[in-house]
């Protein structure tokens, strides 16, 4: 199983690109990794994989258990044409009471218990065989001396009585499956009546005359090595699993299904096995509550965060085994020690360059230009606050290496950044959102970066109206800060309820909305932690 890494919801520049670099740097080092991302990626972000012609990274919805995680039985399963003998067999062997039934496509047909089987060999008719003509020979342990026909249906009969009686009591007929000993007047009898079957206990000879006679009269003889009495009981063994009164459609379960919601289901349904298919309505095995069903949880690795409300749904039932970040310390908890990475830089990419150093990897150029990419997003041409001694000293090695001009590229990225147009409001305000819990409160930060707040600014009551909607559902406080790179400020769009709470965040005396704060365009340093602080203190 391959370890996904991944960054937050709402996936930005840094979240991105940190994640494929790390796969590399885990893949060149020996590990199986897959970069993913939680959401559609950003304009920013679009520009900077299309010019380093790096592939957007599969989306990864949720790493909750699935049916597919657990280790069910994945060959109890028979086809339908199957003898009744191979799937009690079957079920002896993989310790089950049931077994689902597939047609030759794995197509699954029915489904069958112990119980019914039990049932049919009390109450079923014992007298008649349908079946395949190898079902009887694997059932009867039998050999074939003639064959002629691959599917054999009959009356069953036991030559038990003397000969003159058998020949003037019975009319035999293609109809009639006898079971006759080394009695070679009935057998004769037999063989000129042109039955379906003749099965000779104990594996006895029959003579070579009659052996022709049969072949020219196109019977079917076999020989078992079971005497007449259990060759009778057991041949009905031998006829198709289908022909016991099977459930055709039985509760089942995809293997896509999250493993939580199947126990919860189990609670509601009493049953003990489940057939498992696929989306093709494919059989691919059984699950019994009874079983061990031990599953291997999802490896992950986390970057650009460390908070349960911003990564992927499901975390708490993923293993992870590595954070590496640049944020403060957040929600996540992890039941055995993981190395876990967290250092005071403007950018998690200038982490993970160190990491490229200290393993002595070498970064190609593709690569390279990814975490410059990153620093840049982060650091906003590193002029925010948050940029480090540590940010401009790994940029510089970047851009050698990625062979760009940071300030050049740098400006043509960010201006990238800026476009809105043909977003919607709602896309706007998702694009690069963020949610914090601060005790019994839920505080949600938005960011968008653009040179264009005009046209924000002409819809600007639409916004304030989805804020204010947002707080009735489950946020405390909402606000946007609308961050102009070329200004060195952002301007504030928050929901109405919450003014009091902006103006001590910034120590304002008088706030409105699109108000311009200049020198504020960091979330992390200058942002998060001022309102944060307000609502810790209400």
């Amino acid at each position: 199983m391959a370890i996904f890494i991944f960054g937050h919801k709402n996936p930005d520049t840094d979240t991105v690109c940190s994640s494929i670099a790390l796969s590399y740097l885990k893949n060149a080092l020996g590990a199986k990794t897959v970069p993913k991302v939680l959401g559609n990626i950003n304009n920013e972000t679009k520009f900077v994989l299309n010019y380093f012609n790096e592939p957007v990274p599969s989306y990864l919805n949720d790493v909750r258990v699935r049916i597919k995680n657990i280790k069910y039985d994945k060959k109890a399963y028979i086809n339908e044409n199957a003898s009744i003998d191979s799937a009690f067999k079957l079920m002896q062997k993989q310790n089950i009471t049931a077994i689902p039934l597939i047609d030759e496509k794995k197509k699954l047909t029915g489904y069958v218990t112990l119980k019914e089987i039990a049932r049919y060999l009390i109450n079923g008719n014992k007298e008649i065989v349908h079946t395949k003509f190898d079902n009887i020979i694997d059932t009867l342990n039998a050999k074939v001396i003639t064959k002629f026909d691959d599917y054999i249906s009959g009356d069953i009969l036991i030559a038990g009585l003397q000969s003159k009686t058998i020949q003037k009591e019975i009319e035999l007929s293609e109809k009639d499956i006898l079971i006759v000993g080394d009695r070679h007047k009935v057998l004769e009898y037999a063989i000129n009546s042109k039955v379906k079957l003749i099965i000779l206990p104990l594996n006895i000879n029959i003579e070579k005359r009659l052996i022709k006679k049969a072949e020219k009269n196109k019977i079917n003889i076999i020989a078992s090595e079971f005497d007449s009495f259990q060759i009778a009981s057991k041949i009905l063994l031998s006829n198709y699993i289908k022909s016991i009164n099977v459930n055709k459609n039985p509760v089942t379960i995809n293997n896509d299904d999250y493993y939580e919601d199947f126990k919860t289901m189990t609670h509601k349904i009493n049953h003990t096995n489940y057939p498992i298919v696929n989306n093709k309505n494919e059989c691919l095995g059984l699950i019994r509550l009874t079983g061990p069903n031990d599953y291997e949880k999802q490896k992950v690795i986390l970057v650009d965060h460390n908070n349960l409300a911003q990564s992927v749904d499901g975390i708490e039932e993923a293993e992870i085994l590595e954070i590496i970040d640049h944020h403060n310390l957040g929600t996540i908890g992890t039941k055995v020690p993981i190395n876990f990475q967290s250092k005071p830089v403007g950018c998690t990419a200038t982490i993970i360059y160190e990491k490229f150093v200290k393993n002595k990897v070498p970064i190609p150029r593709n690569i390279a230009g990814l975490m410059l990419s990153a620093i840049i997003s982060d650091t906003l041409l590193l002029t925010s606050p948050t940029t480090t001694e540590d940010d401009k000293f790994v940029a510089i090695k970047l851009a050698k290496l990625a062979k760009v001009d940071i300030d050049k590229y740098g400006l043509e990225m960010l201006k990238a950044a800026s476009s809105i147009e043909g977003k919607s409001i709602p896309e706007l305000i998702k694009t690069d959102f963020k949610s914090y819990v601060v005790g019994n409160k839920v505080l949600g930060i938005s960011q968008i970066m653009t040179m264009d707040f005009d046209t924000i600014k002409e819809n600007i009551n639409e916004y304030i109206r989805i804020l204010n909607e947002m707080v009735e559902a489950s946020y405390s406080v909402v606000v946007i800060f609308i961050t102009d790179i070329l200004k060195n400020g952002s301007y504030v769009i928050y929901n109405d309820k919450s003014i009091d709470i902006i103006k001590d965040s910034f120590g304002l005396d008088d706030i409105y909305q699109g108000m311009f704060l200049p020198k504020i365009v960091s979330r992390k340093k200058q942002i998060q932690p001022n309102i944060i602080s307000v609502l810790e203190g209400d």
